[in-house]
């Protein structure tokens, strides 16, 4: 399995409070890679180093063979390899969900408009909203939002596909159907890496779960090896939580 992303010995700090204390993690091509830990662990900082949105003090960050930490790197030319998915939203509201779908094919990636159209009604139809490409966001529901979100990261065929808390804002009764494209990417092979406080989803759909703790990746493994029989008491302490 050829690496698609590795961190290499990344620190992280804001003013005199380390975020991440040294992280090693390589993710390989086709690899669905859960972080899980409390608020605070340092799982979001960790995807937006990957994301160049925060640079780091120390380290290196590898996108396939190339040393994304780099300062003279291009971070546009990074970003345009990577599908980025928040806790918000942030489709933009004066663009139809076409509209924001099409926007990077066709300016990032000088796609004809007409390419770019047929590609974000095909997408609308995989994740279930063709009948929505003509709407504006705010007149769809969470659910329908982070879908169309996911929508638009996926539909310049990126390197890597980022998901941070992305069920956060969503009310329970529309986590399920978010939850379901994701596992739907997983299937078709997309890199996924993710942070999530959805447990049960991570033990079913990651191939491997990452635990994060002060900063630092204190536990990881493959689910069942997590899940079943943490090896470190900070993670049985914070699993606890979840299966009490």
């Amino acid at each position: 399995m050829s690496a698609v992303l590795r961190l290499e010995d990344v620190w992280k700090s804001f003013d005199d409070h380390e975020v991440l204390r040294g992280i090693d993690l390589e993710v390989g091509a086709g690899e669905v890679v859960a972080l899980i830990g409390a608020s605070g662990s340092g799982k979001s900082t960790l995807l937006r180093t990957v994301n160049l949105l925060e640079p780091i003090d120390d380290g290196r960050i590898w996108l396939g063979g190339d040393d994304i930490s780099d300062p003279r790197v291009d971070a546009d030319t990074v970003r345009a390899r990577i599908g980025v998915v928040f806790q918000q939203y942030n489709l933009f509201p004066h663009l139809t969900v076409q509209g924001n779908i099409t926007l990077a094919l066709r300016h990032v990636h000088r796609r004809s408009k007409r390419e770019a159209d047929a590609a974000a009604l095909a997408l609308l139809e995989r994740v279930g909203l063709a009948d929505k490409a003509s709407s504006h966001p705010d007149r769809l529901s969470g659910g329908q939002q982070q879908r169309v979100a996911i929508a638009r990261a996926i539909a310049t065929s990126p390197d890597l596909l980022l998901l941070d808390e992305i069920t956060s804002a969503l009310d329970p009764e529309l986590v399920g159907e978010v939850l379901d494209l994701v596992r739907a990417l997983a299937d078709d092979g997309m890199t996924i890496v993710m942070a999530t406080h959805e447990m049960a989803f991570a033990r079913d759909v990651a191939d491997r779960v990452v635990f994060l703790d002060a900063g630092r990746i204190l536990e990881q493994g493959p689910p069942a090896e997590v899940f079943g029989a943490p090896r470190q008491e900070r993670t049985r302490a914070f699993l606890a939580r979840f299966t009490a």
